[in-house]
């Protein structure tokens, strides 16, 4: 087996990208401890009960870009990928604009990734989702509509 397959649990393989094994290794903007993080906003999706949840923090500047979008998770290694890149991709630039990171896409997430297995397409979801309630936390905190 290639060292770049992985297994399925009905024997079937998938190739993960070099970026997706990247990103899955060496995860970027996670946070380990909010206990002393202050935030904009704070979102958070999924289901303690299925295992899948996730956490996004931001930081919002002046301009209404994001200046910072940190994490955390208790998912699986794609969902741990798609939310780093998800961070990275808000931020990067100079930031996001509000409007524009609440129209991200797991496709987007996805493509910077170089793809993901189709059965594991849910796992990019929560990182963008939750990014979305981390924004809409912020607008209704400081009376922001973007």
């Amino acid at each position: 087996m290639n060292t770049k397959d992985q297994l399925c649990n009905d024997g079937t393989s998938w190739l993960y990208s070099e970026t997706v094994k990247d990103h899955f290794f060496h995860p970027r903007n996670i946070l380990l401890d909010e206990k002393n993080y202050e935030a904009d906003g704070v979102g958070v999706v999924g289901s303690p009960a299925c295992g899948d949840m996730m956490a996004v923090w931001i930081k919002v500047a002046d301009t209404g870009r994001i200046s910072e979008c940190v994490w955390r998770t208790f998912g699986c290694a794609s969902a741990i990928a798609s939310t780093s890149m998800m961070s990275l991709m808000a931020t990067e630039d100079g930031g996001m604009t509000l409007p524009r990171a609440k129209r991200m896409t797991p496709e987007a997430i996805i493509e910077r990734l170089g793809g993901l297995p189709d059965r594991k397409y849910h796992c990019s979801v929560l990182g963008h989702l939750a990014l979305r309630e981390a924004i809409k936390d912020y607008e209704e905190n400081h009376g922001a509509r973007t």
